[in-house]
């Protein structure tokens, strides 16, 4: 059995005011990232830990200047490698609560193999993934999420490439938590990261975000209020898959493969439709819900997965250093340096 780590609990409580920087937000206008803050900024007080033991840490882009943004202690890295650091900090100190904050970009092209290993490592860490399916800071490159044949400042004539869902990355990784929420939910929002934040192994947030400048309205379909009631699947543990304004859709297992009904229609009861388990070890359903998409589908939003039974990283790493040194005649730096043969000069 692991060894269980605890994060230290603040002695008073604490609000989002605590929380707040002291820096000018240095985002354009209406851009989701906004959203995102607001939300962190509530679910941290909820976690109810000491702000020196909240670390956010991040590569490069416009999801990246977060750190900055917080009051906690922060580290901005360098293009893609915030994973990397991030591993080190949770491995030297395992008492922190660390957060990750990259872009689509930042994660899945230059910190690609960074990402796919602390999910298939199971660190201990939470990942929010801003997904605006553009380079923001860069001025409008397609970057490995944009969708095959949109037009950008590199692809003129439209992408040419299949975009990665990240989604996929994380199921194919062995990941055991990813949830999807959008950047006009900010209250969902909050309840998922509080939902990462407690779960013990790598989670992954991926937000469905807005870049007003560059990629406005890429999740329009399934984000606006027109048209996000037959968009959107919003899961819940336990309850069926339903959608639709008046929850009349909803999602049912045909073979391997999931396909949307109206129940009603052709026979179909509400015994028909899923029930969505996010605790299943299995990920034979998180999957084919990560890969959902318009418009044969309505996109999953919630907690795709959240498998408990997984032991983490860390929890096995401070295991088997306890292990070795009970055992070992060596158990610092200095019994190493004095042990062999030593002599006097």
């Amino acid at each position: 059995m692991s060894t269980k780590i605890e994060i230290e609990k603040s002695k008073t409580p604490l609000t989002k005011e605590d929380f707040i920087s002291d820096q000018m937000v240095k985002w354009c206008l209406g851009c989701g990232n906004h959203a995102i803050l607001s939300a962190v900024g509530n679910v941290l007080p909820r976690l109810g830990y000491r702000k020196e033991n909240h670390v956010f840490v991040s590569g490069i882009g416009c999801s990246s200047r977060f750190p900055y943004y917080v009051n906690t202690y922060g580290f901005h890295g360098i293009h893609g490698r915030a994973n990397a650091v991030a591993t080190g900090v949770k491995i030297t100190n395992p008492n922190l609560c660390v957060w990750v904050n990259t872009g689509d970009g930042d994660a899945t092209a230059i910190g690609g193999n960074h990402f796919i290993h602390i999910v298939r490592r199971n660190l201990d860490v939470n990942i929010i993934l801003f997904n605006n399916q553009i380079y923001g800071l860069t001025k409008g490159q397609y970057s490995p999420t944009t969708p095959k044949g949109q037009i950008t400042k590199t692809s003129p004539y439209g992408t040419i490439e299949p975009p990665f869902n990240p989604g996929e990355l994380v199921m194919g990784a062995q990941g055991t938590f990813f949830a999807r929420g959008v950047d006009n939910n900010p209250k969902l929002l909050a309840d998922l990261m509080y939902e990462a934040a407690q779960h013990h192994g790598a989670s992954v947030l991926e937000v469905l975000e807005n870049c007003i400048i560059f990629n406005d309205k890429a999740h329009e379909l399934i984000t606006s209020r027109e048209t996000r009631d037959n968009h959107q699947l919003l899961l819940e543990h336990g309850k069926p898959m339903l959608f639709g304004k008046n929850k009349e859709k909803g999602i049912r297992l045909n073979g391997n493969r999931l396909e949307a009904v109206t129940i009603g229609e052709n026979g179909v009861t509400l015994n028909d439709i899923l029930v969505h388990d996010q605790y299943a070890e299995d990920n034979f359903i998180h999957l084919r819900l990560a890969k959902m998409k318009l418009p044969e589908l309505p996109v999953a939003i919630g907690v795709i997965r959240a498998a408990k039974s997984i032991p983490n990283y860390n929890e096995l790493f401070e295991e088997q250093m306890e292990t070795v040194k009970a055992s070992s005649k060596i158990r610092c730096v200095d019994d190493l340096l004095n042990s062999g043969d030593t002599w006097d000069i």
